[in-house]
This record gives structure tokens, C-alpha cells and sequence, in this order.
């Protein structure tokens, strides 16, 4: 958008420095808003180039934004050291700054004596008090800038600063939202002995917070739920939020002890987010489902509920967040019993803290609504009585998990894509499942492996390169179970000698295996007479 050049005129100029910016320039990204501002800003001060340099995230670098007539700042991606070279002690003295001479000694950027510039003029680019970067303009004779430039050139500064922090601003919170949906599981795990419900909502008209929840099952046949609250608002929490989360599953895959996944988080975050802290609420339930372990760090207490009896926030050692305190600090595990039907409801503390009560007041009508029921009406009713009608000022993140019954557990059913590494997870979920559909120690090995014995011949003959799926189905009949391993390919022939001996294997471990071929597919039925109430 060229903008045409008018007499140098006092009065003129000054007007069109107050027209750097208007109404037509709403729809541009910040790229192309700085752009199209430093050529303004070229054109009113008569320069041969302009460059607006940004400070990156961490204060400490200024990065080539926007540049006109010396676009290869920009395009070279140019990052220049606060308080080093022109723009660099700009941006540590934040105050104007003239050279006369271009070349290594007084500039870092070897674009700009390449170009063949002779002057420079700089300003510090500050809205409301806090520096955004550094805006020059450049000439290619000796022409030397006066303080009326200088005055012109801080004017304009003054109304990019305002306009680019604006569009950062609103930038930077599309971002962090986006990263807040994107890390948020759209969609929580389907855990054999479990139901789940949760919920995220975001503070009215404020910042995007490090609030986040996260659920997951793991090969050992463990659940593990986290809820934590990153320290900090926008884009740059929402980030740290986004790694602790990868960290964390990282680790979780190691451990199965809470205490040791927060504690080598708590090393991740000191070595790596040194400015970082953060609260969190890890567990991890036992493959039998009896029993749940949890470790704090720094964060509220969950709210368990169970059948017959008051829901009771949990009695937990509170140990230190993540990224403070002492390194070597021993974090701690607490051991909660969960009864059939018991609820566990995990959050942060956007949920419970209002400015106008106490925290207590939050916990106990918390504590009062929480009861075992399903979980996603536990989640309405929690939100109904402690949001309401109400907008929260800061964003709350909520998880509850709900111990199925012995009732609710007769049957099983998924799908899995026909690979080898599926195996792994048909394993993960019998193990979490049969222990609470009556199955033993010794029915849950003979399964596994007669299970996956079938499994693994769908994988092996039932499909060609195109690949297919591999239904399982298993339901109990009082003290017997079903197992129905089916596929819908068209079976090859065995390679190699000394095969088949998969069948022969099933059938010594079961009391029943049917084997039915047809056009459809190929379905294996396996009866297995359960031994684990006898072994009580």
C-alpha cells in the first residue's frame, strides 16, 4: 500500500505520523500490520529503509520482524543480542540512538553495511510501560537525523508499540486457547472398569491459564489421571503446560509410583523451565482397581466419595510444586482403598477459590455435592452448585473417575487395527478387565495367553498389505466366560512348517474353543470356567 510522499512539512509530517495507523489495517496479521506500518513510517521520515525488531520470548533477543528496503533482515530471520550492536543497546538503554557511521564497530548486522547504509536512527518500540522492541530507519548518503526526526521517529514508534501489542495481545490468546483445546483430550479414555467425566472451562475475560486435566491407561493395566495448574497466564503458560503434559506421560510410562513420576518431572522442569512452576495432582490406580495412589504437589486434595458414606476431601501429604523447594525433598504416596462404585473427583483451584470466600467455603460445598454416582452427572451437579450462574475469574479444570461395580462389568467390547503392536494393547486391557469380571491370577495368565494366541493368527493370516481390524468380545455367565476373537479378511495359508500348534495351545488352556471360517471372516470362541471366586 504505497502511501505518497507530501513537502517536508513540520505540520504535515506530524499529521501523518498520527495516520500511521487507522481502521484499514484491522484485518492484517502482525506480520503484515508491522510491514505495512514501517513503510508508513519510512515514507514520514523520508528514509531509505525501516525495520521493526521484536523481543522474543525471553526478553533477551531482538528478532527482525518487519523491514522495507531491506527485506533480508527479515528473510534471514536476523536476531540481535539485547545491549549488543545498534538495536541491542536500544533496547537495554531503551532510548534513542544515532550513528553516523555503519559498519562492524557500531552495528552486529553485517545486512546493514552490506546494504550500503550510512546512518541510522533508533527508538525504543514501549507500550504501556513494557518494551515490545526497537524500530529504525536507515539512509543510504550521509544524511545526518536531527531531533526533530528523533521526535517523529519515537512519535510513530509510540503508535506501533500500541498497535502491535494490541494484535499480539489477541494473538497471543487465539494461540494459548488453541494450545489449552489441542492438549485437553477431546475425547477421555475407554478404561475397562472405569467411567469418566470431565470438564474445562476458562476464566471470564482474562488470560488463558496453565489449567489442564489429562486420563490415560497404561500397558501394566494402570489408570492414571493427573490435574495440575501451570503458574502464570498466556501463550507462554499454556506452553509449559503443553510439555510438563508430554512430560508427564513420559514418565508415567516408567513408573508406577506418582511420588517418583512428579519427582522426575520436578528435575525435568528445574533443568529445563527454570522460571517454571506448577501444581499438580497425579493417580495412579492399581491393576486390580482396589486401590488408588496418589502424590500432590502443591495442589488441593481430590474429593472422594463413597457408597453409604460422606464424600470427604482426602487425607494426603501436600508436598512442594514442581520447579520450587528443595531438590532433594522426598515427595510422598498416599494409598486410597476404592470400593465398587466410589468416586474420585480431581481439580484445580478455579473450581473452589472465589475472591469474596474463603477457600474452606469452596472445599467443604465441593465436599457436599461430590456423591458415587455416574460420573457425568457428578460433573453437572458439581458445576450447577459451585459455578452456576456465575463467570469464574480464573479457568478450572475437573476429573472424575468412577470405580465400576461387579454389575456394571459383565461384558467387554473393542476393536483393535490387526498389527503386531496392537498385541501389547489387547494385553493392557484384559489385565485391567478381568480381575474385575471375577477372573483369578491364574485365569488372568491363561487368558492372556490364549487371547492373544488368537489374536495373533488374525494378525498373521487374515489380512493382506491392506491391513483390517480385529474385534474382541468377551462377557461372563455367572462363573464362565466368553471370549469371541473375530476378523473380516479371508485367511492364507500357514507359512512355514511346524504351525498351527496355536489352537493346541488354546484348547489347553480353556474348556471350549470353536473355530468358524466363513465368506465374512473367521471367529474364535473361547469358554473358560472362572477359578477366581474359588480362589478367595
Amino acid at each position: 500500500m504505497p502511501w505518497a510522499v507530501e513537502p517536508n512539512n513540520a505540520a504535515d509530517r506530524l499529521r501523518r505520523i498520527e495516520a500511521v495507523t487507522d481502521t484499514a489495517l484491522v484485518q492484517l496479521s502482525v506480520e503484515q500490520l508491522l510491514h505495512e506500518l514501517v513503510d508508513r513510517v519510512r515514507d514520514v521520515l523520508e528514509a531509505d529503509t525501516a525495520t521493526a525488531l521484536l523481543l522474543d520470548a525471553s526478553g533477551q533477543q531482538l528478532v527482525a520482524t518487519a523491514s522495507v528496503g531491506i527485506e533480508e533482515e527479515v528473510w534471514q530471520n536476523v536476531r540481535i543480542r539485547v545491549g549488543d550492536g545498534f538495536a541491542g543497546r536500544i533496547a537495554a538503554d531503551l532510548k534513542p540512538s544515532r550513528v553516523s557511521q555503519v559498519d562492524p564497530d557500531t552495528v552486529v548486522n553485517p545486512v546493514l553495511w552490506e546494504k550500503g547504509l550510512r546512518s541510522l536512527l533508533g527508538v525504543p518500540l514501549i507500550a504501556q510501560g513494557e518494551p515490545l522492541g526497537v524500530l529504525h530507519v536507515g539512509a543510504l548518503d550521509d544524511r545526518a537525523f536531527d531531533d526533530e526526526d528523533v521526535r517523529l521517529l519515537q512519535l510513530a514508534a509510540d503508535r506501533v508499540a500500541l498497535a502491535a501489542r494490541s494484535r499480539l495481545t489477541n494473538s497471543d490468546r487465539a494461540a494459548a486457547s488453541a494450545v489449552q483445546r489441542s492438549l485437553v483430550p477431546a475425547q477421555l479414555p475407554d478404561v475397562a472398569g472405569f467411567e469418566l467425566a470431565a470438564r474445562y472451562a476458562p476464566g471470564h475475560g482474562s488470560d488463558i491459564s496453565g489449567d489442564w486435566y489429562d486420563a490415560f491407561g497404561l500397558p501394566s493395566g494402570r489408570l492414571f489421571l493427573v490435574a495440575g495448574d501451570v503458574v502464570g497466564r498466556g501463550l507462554s503458560a499454556a506452553m509449559v503446560m503443553g510439555r510438563i503434559r508430554t512430560t508427564v506421560r513420559a514418565y508415567a510410562l516408567e513408573n508406577d509410583d506418582p511420588a517418583e513420576v512428579l519427582t522426575r518431572l520436578d528435575r525435568n522442569i528445574r533443568h529445563f523451565e527454570p522460571d517454571a512452576m506448577a501444581t499438580l495432582a497425579c493417580a495412579i490406580w492399581d491393576p486390580s482397581h482396589d486401590q488408588v495412589y496418589l502424590s500432590l504437589a502443591g495442589h488441593l486434595a481430590p474429593v472422594l466419595g463413597r457408597l453409604n458414606r460422606d464424600s470427604t476431601l482426602v487425607e494426603a501429604a501436600v508436598d512442594p510444586p514442581v520447579g520450587v523447594g528443595s531438590a532433594t525433598q522426598a515427595r510422598h504416596t498416599t494409598t486410597i482403598d476404592m470400593s465398587g462404585g466410589a468416586v474420585l473427583v480431581l481439580y484445580t483451584d478455579g473450581l473452589v477459590e472465589r475472591r469474596a470466600q474463603p477457600l474452606e467455603d469452596g472445599l467443604r460445598a465441593l465436599s457436599e455435592v461430590v456423591y458415587p454416582g455416574p460420573p457425568e452427572a457428578v460433573c453437572t451437579e458439581i458445576m450447577n452448585r459451585l459455578v452456576a450462574d456465575t463467570a469464574t475469574e480464573d479457568d478450572l479444570a475437573l476429573l472424575t473417575v468412577r470405580r465400576q461395580s461387579s454389575d456394571d462389568l459383565r461384558t467387554l467390547t473393542f476393536s483393535v487395527d490387526a498389527v503386531p503392536e496392537s498385541l501389547a494393547d489387547i494385553r493392557a486391557e484384559l489385565r485391567r478387565w478381568l480381575p474385575e469380571a471375577g477372573a483369578g491370577e491364574d485365569d488372568v495368565t491363561d487368558l492372556l495367553v490364549a487371547v492373544g494366541e488368537a489374536a495373533a493368527n488374525v494378525i498373521e493370516h487374515a489380512y493382506g498389505p491392506g491391513g483390517g481390524t480385529l474385534g474382541l468380545h468377551l462377557e461372563t455367565h455367572g462363573d464362565e466366560l466368553e471370549v469371541l476373537v473375530s476378523d473380516t479378511g479371508s485367511w492364507r495359508p500357514p507359512r512355514g512348517t511346524h504351525r498351527g500348534r496355536g489352537t493346541e495351545l488354546m484348547r489347553s488352556l480353556c474348556d471350549d474353543v470353536q473355530v468358524e471360517n466363513g465368506p465374512q471372516g473367521t471367529s474364535v470362541l473361547l469358554r473358560k470356567r472362572l477359578s477366581g471366586s474359588e480362589q478367595e
